[in-house]
């Protein structure tokens, strides 16, 4: 498959041009890659209004994702996110609908800054059980009623979630289209799933639109994301898509990151199918001796591994230093889970590393706490309201009954636990202090009265 943007700056570097164009370094190292570092000169396109390299690379991206269309992000899943639900809410405009998004809870906290942005309405679909906020299992049948009683204009998913759960798509899929919603999903954790032997990709499976984070799992840059359109979305998103990610983008896209995604769609056209089949092998083999050895895993997705800890008498933080000091740094851990994201880049000998480190850890006493189950609390103000409402950081322990404003929370996870305009209740404040935040950001009281206390007539 050939690269086009990656062509273009390579022929363009070589030409040692004198650059009275951004940006400032000219082209000279500092880093060492600045040669490559380029902006919209003639010839090099332009990604909002693409035409040239830039499209026949999106079109390259397309083809291998079987996609309606595929768009590039350098400002990763984010940036795509607002996207789809910009494009969410023309649909509904188009349909002389109000926009209203059906959303299960574990949400990145870019969702819920864009429906506050956009001022879309979002009713939040809870788990009946769940080992942890992260995670938002979907009961069918729940979902089928909610989609009745609300009749949304989507059903918003993050699949695969932060602890590598994955959701039945299909089905999600039959249910949403039988009620005639979008179904989006935020696919930022599985880009490569389009790739394994039997395609388990959200476009394979019935999704309207979703965004993939190349940078997560392929050997693209951090930033590298697509958006992908499905042959089932309707058909004016295609020609509307670009504009909803200019609205939300820089103007200014790092070519560099783009030409990672070009240089990403030759690696995936050459062999990537079958390594990423022998890798995944190798780790189903590895999850099956761990749990041989009395681990409990977590999660059906073929590319993270996520231990729960407590079985073994640790906290996750306790486990991800002791694999740190072994020289294995995780990507994300807590008081239950430790996680650590692989890929194809990563070999075998890795596995074999990581067994070594795991297996060469004391087990204790079992840890027999949970953690709390979260519950929906009273939505006071719209998400819209509290985002721009004047604000003051108070004590978690002092937050009892105060609504929240903003989302103060470090990445990852990025999952809130709260959503701005809610109040917090009683199982808020128990999550806030397990998962270890001590301040939280709320409404602005005024004269000592709640902000949602009415004056008298």
């Amino acid at each position: 498959m050939n690269t086009p943007i990656c062509d273009f700056v390579r022929e363009y570097a070589a030409r040692e041009t004198l650059r009275l164009h951004m940006p400032g370094h000219k082209g000279a190292p500092l880093l060492g890659f600045e040669a490559l570092d380029i902006t919209e000169i003639a010839g090099a396109d332009s990604l909002y209004e693409a035409s040239g390299i830039i499209r026949e690379s999106e079109k390259n991206a397309s083809s291998l994702f079987g996609s309606a269309a595929t768009l590039y992000s350098t400002e990763g899943s984010s940036h795509c996110i607002r996207a789809m639900l910009c494009l969410t809410l023309q649909h509904a405009k188009r349909a002389g609908q109000k926009p209203l998004i059906l959303a299960a809870r574990n949400v990145h906290k870019t969702f819920v800054g864009a429906v506050g942005l956009l001022d879309i309405d979002v009713e939040w679909l809870m788990p009946t059980q769940s080992t942890s906020y992260l995670a938002c299992p979907i009961d069918l049948d729940a979902l089928d009623k909610e989609l009745y009683r609300l009749s949304p204009t989507a059903f918003y998913l993050t699949s695969p979630d932060y602890l590598g759960n994955t959701a039945d798509l299909a089905s999600i899929a039959d249910i949403c289209h039988c009620h005639g919603v979008l179904l989006l999903i935020d696919n930022a954790h599985g880009a490569y799933l389009k790739f394994l032997p039997t395609s388990r990709h959200p476009l394979d499976l019935g999704a309207d639109l979703c965004c993939d984070s190349a940078h997560k799992t392929l050997p693209a840059l951090t930033g590298a994301a697509y958006l992908h359109l499905s042959h089932t979305a309707p058909a004016w998103m295609k020609d509307a898509a670009k504009d909803a990610l200019s609205l939300f983008g820089s103007t200014s896209p790092s070519y560099l990151i783009l030409q990672s995604l070009d240089a990403t769609n030759a690696y995936l056209a050459n062999g990537y199918a079958e390594k990423l089949a022998n890798f995944a092998t190798e780790i189903e083999k590895l999850k099956q001796k761990l749990i041989t050895d009395g681990f409990t895993l977590l999660g059906n997705e073929p590319l993270k591994l996520t231990l729960s800890t407590k079985p073994i008498g640790y906290t996750g933080f306790d486990i991800a230093e002791r694999l740190n000091k072994s020289g294995i740094v995780c990507e994300f851990a807590d008081p239950d889970f430790v996680v650590l994201m692989l890929s194809c880049e990563l070999g075998t000998k890795s596995l074999e590393r990581i067994d070594k480190a795991l297996t060469a850890i004391p087990w204790q006493v079992p840890i027999r706490d949970l953690p709390p189950m979260p519950t929906l609390p009273e939505r006071v103000l719209s998400v819209r309201e509290a985002l721009f409402s004047e604000r003051e950081s108070v004590l978690v322990t002092e937050a009892t009954g105060r609504i929240l404003s903003s989302l103060t929370l470090s990445c990852p996870p990025a999952v809130p636990i709260a959503v701005c305009g809610e109040r917090l209740h009683a199982r808020a404040i128990e999550l806030f202090t397990y998962y270890g935040i001590d301040r939280v950001e709320v409404v602005k009281e005024s004269n000592g009265r709640s902000v949602d206390e009415k004056e008298p007539i």
